[in-house]
C-alpha cells in the first residue's frame, strides 16, 4: 500500500450542545432561522460523536441557532449517514462524517447511499494518527515483540473494531496483513463498547483513535505500542510510527472527520458553514480544545475534501479486494 496520510478529527471531550425539542417545521426567513440537527451515526463515546458535539456547539455559538447533536447509530455508521443523505437539503440536517461509513463501507458492501451523488462536502477538520494498543499485561514490551508474539500463535489472539468494514477494522486488517498476523476480529457497535470489552479482557489488542482511547493510555489502563502514520506526531511525543517500530515500511494510515450536508443544499448555506468553521477553528480557544484531546486542526474546504474522499476510495479499493474483506 502506498504511503499516504489522511485527515481525521477524532473529536472532543466536552459537553453536548444545549438540548431542546425536535426542530420544528420550516419557517420563513434567511437561514438559519430555527434549530438544526447534527446527525452522529455512532453511539456516544465514539470519536465521531465527540467531534460532532464539539462542532455542533461551535456552530450554535457562531450561527445564533441551536445545532443539536443526535445519535443515530447502527450498521457501521450507515443508518445515520443514510438518514442525512435522504434529508431535505435545507441546511437543517448535517452529518458528522467519518472515513468508515463514507469511504470504507461502500467498498465492502452495497450502501443505501452513493457518496458523490448524495452529499455536499463542507470541510474536513484535522489530522491525527490511530494507536496500536494492548493491555498492560500483554506479554510484549514493544511493537516488534508484539508482532512476534501474535505471529507465533496463529488464531489465538483477538482484536476489536467499532464495526465490520469500519475504519478500525480495515486499518487493523491492513496492519495484520502486512505483519503476517492471524487474529480473530471481534466487531462492536462503536468505540465505547469496544474499549469496555478491551478493558474487560475480552480482546487482546486494538487500533483506535486518540480521542477514544488516549485517556485510557494516560491512566495506564492501556499500553501504546505505536502510531499508524509514518510521520511522528507532536500529539504523542516519543511514540514511534509502526512503519519503523514494527518493521512495516509501507504502513502509513490515518483517518478523517468532517461535515457533510445533503446534496442540493443551497450554495450560500454551504459557504456560510465553511466560513464559520474556518473562523471558529482559527481561534486559539478551539485550537487548544482540539489539542487537548489529541487533534491538530487543519481544515480543508469542499474541493480538498472531495478530492480526499476520492483518493481514499482509490487507495483502499484495491487493498480491500486483495484482502477479500466483505461485510458479513
Amino acid at each position: 500500500m502506498t504511503r499516504r496520510r489522511t485527515l481525521l478529527l477524532g473529536a472532543a471531550g466536552m459537553a453536548a450542545a444545549p438540548s431542546l425539542a425536535q426542530p420544528q417545521a420550516p419557517s420563513q426567513g434567511p437561514w438559519p432561522n430555527r434549530a438544526a440537527r447534527m446527525i452522529i451515526p455512532w453511539p456516544p463515546g465514539q470519536s465521531t460523536d465527540l467531534q460532532g458535539r464539539l462542532v455542533a456547539q461551535m456552530l450554535t455559538q457562531r450561527l445564533g441557532q441551536n445545532v443539536v447533536p443526535e445519535n443515530k447509530a447502527g450498521a457501521g455508521g450507515q443508518i445515520g449517514t443514510d438518514f442525512v443523505a435522504k434529508a431535505p437539503p435545507d441546511g437543517y440536517t448535517m452529518l458528522a462524517a467519518s472515513i468508515g461509513p463514507i469511504t470504507f463501507s461502500p467498498l465492502v458492501q452495497r450502501t443505501p447511499y452513493v457518496v458523490e451523488r448524495d452529499f455536499a462536502p463542507v470541510a474536513a477538520y484535522g489530522i491525527s494518527p490511530y494507536m496500536l494498543l494492548v493491555r498492560p499485561d500483554f506479554p510484549a514490551e514493544d511493537a516488534r515483540s508484539f508482532v512476534a508474539a501474535v505471529k507465533a500463535a496463529p488464531g489465538k489472539y483477538t482484536y476489536a473494531s467499532s464495526g465490520i468494514g469500519g475504519a478500525q477494522h480495515l486499518l487493523t486488517a491492513v496492519f495484520n496483513a502486512q505483519a503476517g498476523l492471524d487474529a480473530l476480529h471481534i466487531p462492536f457497535q462503536g468505540s465505547g463498547p469496544a474499549m469496555a470489552a478491551f478493558l474487560g479482557g475480552q480482546i487482546d489488542y486494538a487500533i483506535e483513535t486518540i480521542a477514544a482511547a488516549g485517556a485510557l493510555v494516560k491512566q495506564g489502563k492501556l499500553r501504546l505500542l505505536g502510531i499508524t502514520t509514518k510521520k511522528p506526531t507532536a500529539l504523542l511525543p516519543g511514540v514511534p510510527p509502526l512503519a519503523e517500530a514494527a518493521d512495516l515500511p509501507n504502513y502509513d494510515i490515518g483517518g478523517w472527520n468532517g461535515l457533510l450536508l445533503p446534496a442540493g443544499t443551497p450554495q450560500p448555506i454551504l459557504d456560510r458553514l465553511l466560513a464559520e468553521i474556518e473562523a471558529g477553528f482559527a481561534t486559539q480557544e478551539m485550537k487548544d480544545r482540539f489539542l487537548g484531546i489529541g487533534i491538530e486542526l487543519a481544515p480543508v474546504g469542499p474541493d480538498g475534501f472531495r478530492s480526499l474522499m476520492r483518493a481514499e476510495a482509490a487507495l483502499f479499493g484495491p487493498v480491500i479486494r486483495q484482502l477479500g474483506i466483505r461485510a458479513e
